[in-house]
């Protein structure tokens, strides 16, 4: 054993001899308080001596500009492995070492292990890949190849393991190092004197977190050398499958990370409960933290202004929301040293179900019962309404209807003005019509104040007491987010919380290996809710396809946007023969799609594509015109071998175009690559179109047609620079300019065929039309990866189901959506990265099925609007007009019609609404205070210059019809933004709905949509 740690040669004959025999490297220690459990692990030091660490070599002549860059990156590694490797020797060798050896003790052993527990299994581990490391870099010129070392290196399982064990530690660790430093000031003093004389004045806490920081540095600088590293290569498919294997590593320490500190806090707030009921629900097993985080709860006056703020901690559990106060942390000295938990005071706590979030202008549209705010403050004689309380940002609502209420004055005035028999140099229709232009810019500004206020406020009405009468009475606390992308998420956690605590979400899903415990909150995504497809009146037609025509809209409130579906159309296909067909369009701009538009075709519908677009990068002749005549469109390919080109629905959803191919063959599948459509045929043949050179639509003249087999084409699927076409058992990669093609085969049954595939990374699943397993393919080598049979996580629950076919396959959020023939729903984990697709966790089966087979899933997705994440709210205690664009057009007219100004604004709100375009005329003849179009903030330097400026108007909502929007125009911001959050749902069709646990089925066996809803992603 001795010879085996000095890393000579005949110890590591001894060390395999012993491997044989089962003997244990266990590295026993005399102390008997040592409760480490190192079993399974070798103390092998290695000597840099004999391995030195890594050391890439000069730079050799003629090599390209990716291959330079590459070994830029692999420089970076080196040095990055080589920092980490000296952060954990060094908290070995002058914390862990020191401590164990000092005389006297200043911590007992049973106390020191805990703190540094596998800290000496890190370090080998590294170690080890540290010295492979330097093997392949001094061999670098010669074969570029580092993928395969890192999945080497990292898929063991003994690294998940040590790593594992450190992470769910890690909390543990500083409380001990927090409980030592406040009753042994030796300690503390020590921790002290090993900061003050480091070079870097990292201490011991930063040296410590360098671990649960490490992969995801590792899958930053893999990313970069997967980015340099071209199509072909020798190293490209090991760093995809190396990707993959760090982020489901990284995945798995992430979460039991989460969980830890979600532990951690709840057994912090659960100590200072007194109620034993709450006490209890906090410390049994089924409490689920969703969402913790210190707020500042702000109390306003009758006029707004700001009568105190202070910190608490809010709590959001899966069905009890919790405020405590946050008391006095801990002494400076430990503070700077290791992070310090507050301690709680419970304020109140409410049911989730019976709290509200209230956005502005919504207080008074909430129930009747008593309503204030906690620690206002009410005057005798206010302005406002008997027994209402104007808080701060709910004052700007209080000023806009005045403000409607003036312009609805200024109107009538401007009328009368009319009337005038004499001619007045500063009272004519012109100047009144300045007033009206004026008020409306105001109002604009003041309903941008209201949207701004709500981005970094929460409002809850909260349950109360009964007052003496017995009536309920509620409470409103208002709250500072730190962000908007914070008020947004409490919003939407809010939401889903409420939804997951429905029937058919309690439980929603079947895990294979479920053993009771309980799973993390919005693990899985909830069900918000079911709506048939078709009326009562209108005909049962069998589901073929459906798509997402997104479609931006700021009209979209901040509130909506965290509760509703994401933005844009759901189109449904479906079809009774091949003489009959129907699209129906659904709006989801609500929680729940709404049908808004029905299109009749003449024959039965096979499928759908949405186009965006051309962008300038893809056509630059054709992208003006493109840009201004078509715009995003919407492919519909029918059985009569007709393919209908739609325009998108904020476009009226109009057919453009009309294509159609010789034989009249039925057009089974339809995909976008590059600017150009391709059309899969009943016959084996791949049609091809072209966009016109001026028009921007699709040109049948110039299609062209490619040979793929002889069977039908039953799908297409785009990749960057190709299409993969599926004919009977083999697929055709077809080059999307040149139209070569290169055939592989899939299945070795040549009676089965391909019927669906989906793309993630690096590779493509793919579903057969008999039999219930899916099939993973290297996107660029063509190589069969993996494959797995998706009938194995139902039959856990049912063993008595027969083998599953796959109807539908959608990749989404890590997740590969598989829709069967039974109508059964299976979700299997797969990466989100550019690495390779594989299936890394086990699956789960979703109690919500159809009754029939699943004819489509569906992925919605939208990223919300950069100016609901602008930051620009109202400051305390003062109106701002941030967020207010001064533009020009010159397209301004010179004045506007009465008629048109009497309607521009509702005195009731905002309702209908026209694009306002004017130049605001001189009012410096006026006396008293001049109307501008500027906030309140600029009313004194307007005193200056009173000759306004010119000025355009905004966008309004033309429709009173909320599912209907209007397109605006595309305005430039001055930069990017880096927040950014998506909004993301998934939609299945097919016939009925049941409930799996029950064994219920429906009365009706009508087509139905189930739409799931996942939290939103920053």
């Amino acid at each position: 054993m001795r010879a085996a740690r000095s890393g000579t040669k005949d110890g590591l004959e001894k060390t395999k001899i012993a491997v044989m025999r089962r003997v244990s490297f266990l590295h026993k220690k005399d102390h008997s308080d040592d409760t480490e459990d190192d079993t399974g692990y070798l103390d092998v030091m290695v000597s840099e001596a004999k391995h030195p660490p890594a050391q890439l070599g000069p730079m050799p002549d003629g090599l390209s500009s990716q291959q330079i860059v590459r070994r830029h990156i692999l420089s970076s590694i080196v040095q990055s492995e080589r920092s980490y490797l000296d952060s954990l020797k060094r908290i070995l060798q002058e914390y862990q070492r020191p401590l164990m050896e000092a005389e006297p003790r200043i911590l007992s052993v049973r106390k020191i292990r805990p703190i540094f527990f596998r800290l000496r299994e890190i370090t080998q581990c590294h170690s080890m890949f540290q010295i492979a490391l330097a093997s392949r870099v001094a061999e670098w010129d010669s074969c570029e190849k580092i993928g395969d070392l890192f999945v080497a290196s990292f898929s063991k399982s003994m690294v998940l393991d040590v790593y594992s064990d450190y992470v769910n530690n890690f909390t543990n660790a500083m409380a001990l190092i927090k409980k030592a430093c406040l009753s042994k000031p030796a300690f503390l003093e020590f921790l002290k004197r090993k900061q003050a004389s480091s070079v870097d004045r990292i201490t011991l806490y930063g040296l410590m977190v360098k671990p649960i920081q490490r992969f995801p540095q590792f899958i930053l600088l893999l990313q970069d050398m997967l980015k340099n590293t071209p199509t072909g290569h020798v190293d490209r498919l090991p760093l995809q499958l190396a990707l993959t294997e760090l982020e489901t590593l990284a995945e798995k320490l992430n979460e039991q990370k989460r969980v830890a500190d979600q532990i951690t806090e709840t057994q912090q707030l659960a100590r200072c409960v007194s109620d034993r009921s709450l006490s209890k629900l906090l410390n049994s097993e089924q409490s689920s933290l969703i969402l913790c985080e210190t707020l500042i709860e702000t109390v306003y006056g009758e006029r707004g202004q700001v009568l105190k703020s202070k910190e608490r901690k809010v709590f959001l559990f899966g069905d009890v929301l919790i405020c405590a106060n946050i008391n006095v942390k801990g002494p400076p000295d430990i503070s700077s040293l290791v992070p310090v938990g507050p301690k709680y005071t419970l304020k109140w706590s409410a049911p989730l179900q019976q709290v509200q979030v209230v956005e502005v202008g919504q207080e008074a549209s909430q129930s009747k019962d008593t309503l204030y705010q906690l620690g206002s403050v009410k005057r005798p004689g206010s302005s406002f309404g008997q027994g209402s309380i104007i808080l701060g940002p709910p004052r700007l609502y209080h000023e806009l209807q005045e403000l409607q209420h003036d312009l609805s004055v200024v109107e009538q005035v401007t009328l009368l003005v009319g009337t005038l028999q004499g001619t007045y140099q500063n009272l004519n229709t012109t100047v009144a019509q300045d007033w009206c232009l004026a008020l409306q810019r105001l109002i604009r500004i003041k309903e941008d104040q209201i949207q701004n206020a709500n981005k970094c406020r929460l409002r809850l009405q909260v349950p109360g007491r009964p007052d003496k009468s017995g009536r309920p009475v509620s409470f409103t606390v208002v709250f500072n987010t730190p962000s908007p992308v914070s008020k947004i998420s409490w919003a939407n956690r809010f939401h889903l919380a409420k939804i997951a605590l429905r029937d058919e979400n309690t439980p929603g899903w079947f895990f294979a290996e479920d053993d009771g415990k309980t799973k993390a909150p919005f693990w899985c995504p909830l069900l918000a809710c079911r709506m048939p497809v078709f009326t009562s009146k209108a005909p049962e037609w069998k589901l073929e396809a459906a798509l997402h025509n997104p479609v931006q809209c700021a009209l979209l409130g901040f509130s909506a946007a965290s509760t509703s579906l994401p933005q844009g159309y759901l189109w449904v296909a479906s079809g009774a023969d091949s003489t009959q067909g129907q699209v129906d369009i659904f709006s989801l701009n609500r929680p729940t799609p709404r049908p808004v538009k029905s299109l009749q075709m003449g024959a039965q519908v096979r499928c759908l594509e949405y186009v965006p677009e051309p962008s300038p990068s893809e056509d630059a002749e054709t992208s003006l015109h493109s840009s201004a005549e078509v715009g995003n469109t919407i492919c519909v390919g029918l059985d009569d071998g007709s393919i209908l080109v739609y325009g998108s629905m904020d476009s009226a959803a109009q057919c453009l175009v009309t294509l159609h191919n010789p034989e009249g063959c039925p057009v089974l599948c339809l995909k976008h690559c590059n600017n150009v459509l391709f059309a899969g045929l009943r016959d084996g043949k791949l049609m091809v179109y072209e966009r016109h050179h001026r028009g921007g639509l699709w040109n049948q003249d110039t299609s062209r047609k490619v040979t793929i087999g002889s069977h039908p084409i039953r799908t297409l699927l785009a990749l960057e620079n190709s299409v993969w076409a599926s004919c009977a058992n083999t697929v055709t990669v077809v080059n999307g300019s040149s139209l070569s093609t290169q055939r592989f085969e899939v299945h070795q049954d040549p009676m089965v065929s391909v019927a669906h595939m989906v793309r993630a990374g690096g590779g493509v699943w793919m579903a057969f039309s008999e039999g219930s397993s899916i099939r993973l393919f290297h996107t660029e080598t063509l190589e069969h990866l993996q494959e797995i049979n998706i009938s194995t996580p139902s039959s856990f629950y049912n063993p008595s189901q027969k083998s599953m076919r796959v109807t539908s396959l959608l990749i989404c959020q890590g997740l590969l959506w598989v829709g069967t023939a039974q109508g059964i729903i299976i979700t299997l984990p797969v990466p989100k990265l550019e690495g390779i697709p594989k299936i890394t966790g086990k699956g789960m089966m979703s109690f919500n099925a159809h009754c029939g087979p699943v004819d489509f899933l569906v992925a919605l997705s939208s990223t919300l609007s950069p100016d609901l994440l602008k930051r620009d709210s109202v400051i305390e205690g003062h109106d701002s007009g941030c967020g207010v664009e001064d533009r020009s057009d010159s397209s301004s007219q010179e004045s506007l019609q009465q008629h048109s100004v009497s309607t521009q604004v509702d005195g009731k709100g905002k309702g209908r609404g026209v694009l306002l375009q004017y130049r605001l005329r001189s009012t410096s003849g006026l006396p008293g205070r001049p109307l501008t179009a500027r906030g309140d903030e600029a009313s004194d330097s307007s005193l200056e210059s009173l000759e306004h400026s010119m000025e355009d108007g905004s966008i309004y909502e033309l429709s009173d019809d909320p599912d209907m929007w209007v397109r605006g125009r595309p305005c430039e911001r001055e930069g990017v933004r880096r927040d950014r959050v998506t909004s993301v749902a998934v939609i299945s069709g097919g016939k009925g709905f049941r409930r799996l646990r029950e064994g219920s089925v429906t009365a009706t066996m009508e087509s139905t949509l189930m739409i799931w809803q996942l939290p939103l992603t920053v």
